[in-house]
This record gives structure tokens, C-alpha cells and sequence, in this order.
């Protein structure tokens, strides 16, 4: 209870007062710790910080969609088979990759001797592109733009390296996009060789029925047939009237009804042939017997048919083929530099002041509680174990050295 009443009699200005006591050895301290902080803020290397800011382009207005709409009506398929096959615009991601990737560092470190810069020793390039890494940093900003900065003790040298780079990433997008072009090309190649085959095979297919029947046109010789047909049907029902009044008329056997009789049976025959005879086809490139339309009908559509969707099929692919040779030998920009990196001229570290700061602080939270520590074993009267004992001396032998009134 004693000692929990002498706590609560402590106040802010007794805390104060000990603080006060002990100031020689605080500010001789806290000096020398400032000083030493300084001095060795002042000895590290100054680093600069080059930043290079560059955009991916907009769409090429002659890629595949440019060209496609070019075509007229098709134009909606080939571009729809553009995003199929994969020819679109770099993207954001692909660029970091490369930034990041080891392909593109190690040949920044080769170019700029980095393992020597970095002092790396044994030759551990795993260490240098380590140590490589922590100064790079690439992100997209808030504007839609890739910023990338180098961190180096050189100034013409973060710059230099941080415009080597964009160079670098350039042309590997550019080698990437052609062995991209170059697969699609081979695929598309592939498929369009075998669409002009089958395409060549429907029509020699339908060549062929059409010379064999000799159909132009299915519709329109069904038409001419149905008509003929109709008209004939017509004529022989006036001949059979003809005949039968003929008959009552003159008789059987008279001459007059002969002669009708005879248009009569001729009429008959002609109907027949274009309801059942087979060789109506190849006495006539018009007419062809009812009995056979129907075959002839769906062979027709059929072989027609498949020309038709051999046609189409190469109206889709062929812009897509075109396209895919064009850009295998496309070799352009693939990003856009906003801005180059230059020499900066205001250093990027050390920062002295935070680092000045942050110490001071820092011994500043050691070293008030060590003063607090202090005086309570140097007031101490009653000792408890030899540990306290040598903790009051130690005390002790400070304030004899920095020759402290206590």
C-alpha cells in the first residue's frame, strides 16, 4: 500500500524534474547520436530516380477491322474472327511482363556492367537482378499510362537505362507479336487452304450434276415445265371435246375424227412423258418429268448448297488470312513515349532529415526511459538481490562520469 500511495504521489512535474537532473547526460547523448546520424547521412551515396512514362496506342484503324470493313457486308464476321484468332491490341499486363521479365534485365545488366555497380561478388547473377529489381518499379497511373522509374547513383545513368528499356520493351513486343502473328498466319493458313479445297470440290460437284441433267436453274425449270405441262393438259381437254363432238358428228371412222383422235393420243403422250419418262432429260434441257423433280430438286440444293457454305466460310476467312500475313511482317511501335526519361537533377535518397529525425527519436525513447530506470536505483536503499546492487553502481559510475549533480 506504501508503494502504490508513493505511485500515485508522482506527478508531470516530478517526471520533468528527473528529466531535468539527468540533462547533461541526455543532451551529451542525443548530440552525439545527431552528430553520428549526420555524418553518416552525409557519407551515403546519393541516388536519382529517372522516370520514363509510356502508353499503348490506340487501335490500329487498319488492323483487321479496317480492313474487313473494306469488304462491304462481311465485314461483321471477319472482325468477329479477328477477336477469335487472337489479333488484338497489346495490353497493359503484357508490357509490365516484359519490363519485369528476366530476358529484358539481364540485358539491361549486361549493358550497363549492373554487377559491377552493385559490387556483386562471385558472379551471383541472381544477387545483381535482385538488387536490380529494387530499383525499378513499374505501374499504371491513374491516367491509363505505364510509368517506370530507375533508381541510380548516376543521374545520366537511371535515364539512360530507363530509356534503353522502353527501347527494349518495344522491340521484344514487337518480336512477340510477329511469333503471335506468325502461329495465327500458319492456323488461318491451314484452315483457308482447306476451305479453297472444298470449296473447289462442291463446285466441280455441282459442275457436274448440272452438265448431267442439265440444270441452270431448279426454280425457274421446274416453272417452265409446270406451265408446259398445264398447257398441254389444256390442249388435249379441248381435243377430247373436239373428238367426242367429231364423233357423234361424222362417226368413228371418218377422216375428220381420225385426225382429231390422233392429236388426241399424241397430246395424251406428251403428258405422259413429262410425268414418267426418263428420257425426257436428255431430249431436252428444259423439261424434265415430274417423277423425277423431286430427286433432282434436293440433289440440286444439295450440291449448291454446299458451294454456298464453302463460300461463306472463305469470305470469313480469307480477310482473316490477308490480315495475318500483313501483320507477320508488321514491324511498327507497339507503345507510345509520353515522355523520356532525363537526368534529374534533385536527388531521390538518402533523405538526411527524415533519417536525422527518425534517430533522434528513436535513442530519444531509449534514453528517457534509461534516465527514469537510473533514478530509481540510485535512490534506492533497500536492495533485494546483488543484480539491483550492480545496477545502482553502474548508475552510479555514469553520473560520476558526465559529473552530474544528483
Amino acid at each position: 500500500m506504501a508503494e502504490q500511495q508513493n505511485f500515485e504521489k508522482h506527478t508531470i512535474s516530478d517526471y520533468l524534474y528527473i528529466l531535468f537532473k539527468w540533462k547533461k547526460f541526455l543532451i551529451i547523448n542525443l548530440t552525439i547520436v545527431v552528430i553520428i546520424t549526420t555524418v553518416i547521412a552525409f557519407l551515403l551515396p546519393q541516388e536519382y530516380k529517372a522516370t520514363a512514362t509510356i502508353m499503348i496506342p490506340p487501335s490500329d484503324q487498319m488492323g483487321l477491322g479496317g480492313l474487313t470493313s473494306l469488304l462491304g457486308g462481311k465485314s461483321s464476321i471477319a472482325s468477329a474472327g479477328s477477336k477469335l484468332f487472337g489479333v488484338s491490341n497489346t495490353s497493359e499486363d503484357v508490357l509490365l511482363g516484359i519490363i519485369n521479365s528476366r530476358t529484358a534485365l539481364t540485358k539491361v545488366i549486361n549493358k550497363f556492367s549492373l554487377m559491377e555497380y552493385y559490387k556483386i561478388k562471385e558472379n551471383n547473377f541472381d544477387k545483381c537482378l535482385k538488387a536490380f529489381k529494387n530499383d525499378i518499379s513499374a505501374d499504371p497511373n491513374e491516367f491509363g499510362m505505364i510509368e517506370f522509374s530507375i533508381i541510380n547513383e548516376d543521374p545520366n545513368v537511371s535515364a539512360r537505362i530507363a530509356n534503353y528499356l522502353v527501347s527494349l520493351v518495344d522491340s521484344m513486343n514487337i518480336v512477340l507479336n510477329i511469333e503471335r502473328a506468325k502461329n495465327n498466319k500458319l492456323f488461318i493458313e491451314k484452315r483457308y487452304l482447306q476451305n479453297v479445297n472444298d470449296l473447289k470440290k462442291a463446285e466441280d460437284s455441282l459442275y457436274r450434276f448440272q452438265k448431267k441433267y442439265g440444270i441452270v436453274a431448279v426454280p425457274e425449270q421446274l416453272e417452265v415445265t409446270v406451265k408446259a405441262a398445264a398447257e398441254i393438259e389444256v390442249e388435249l381437254t379441248k381435243k377430247e371435246m373436239e373428238a367426242y363432238f367429231t364423233l357423234g358428228q361424222y362417226g368413228e371412222n371418218s377422216p375428220q375424227y381420225q385426225g382429231i383422235l390422233a392429236a388426241v393420243n399424241l397430246l395424251k403422250t406428251k403428258v405422259q412423258e413429262l410425268k414418267n419418262s426418263p428420257n425426257l432429260g436428255s431430249t431436252s434441257n428444259i423439261f424434265f418429268p415430274f417423277k423425277e423433280m423431286p430427286d433432282i430438286a434436293i440433289q440440286y440444293l444439295r450440291n449448291y448448297r454446299a458451294v454456298e457454305i464453302q463460300q461463306t466460310i472463305l469470305e470469313f476467312v480469307m480477310p482473316m488470312y490477308e490480315q495475318a500475313k500483313v501483320e507477320e511482317q508488321k514491324s511498327i511501335p507497339t507503345v507510345m513515349v509520353i515522355d523520356q526519361a532525363v537526368p534529374p537533377q534533385l536527388k531521390y535518397s538518402p533523405k538526411k532529415a527524415p533519417i536525422i529525425l527518425g534517430t533522434f527519436f528513436l535513442f530519444s525513447f531509449f534514453f528517457i526511459p534509461f534516465v527514469f530506470i537510473g533514478e530509481k536505483a540510485i535512490n534506492m536503499e533497500k536492495f533485494q538481490n546483488p543484480l539491483q546492487i550492480k545496477a545502482t553502481n553502474f548508475y552510479k559510475g555514469i553520473i560520476k562520469i558526465y559529473r552530474m549533480k544528483i
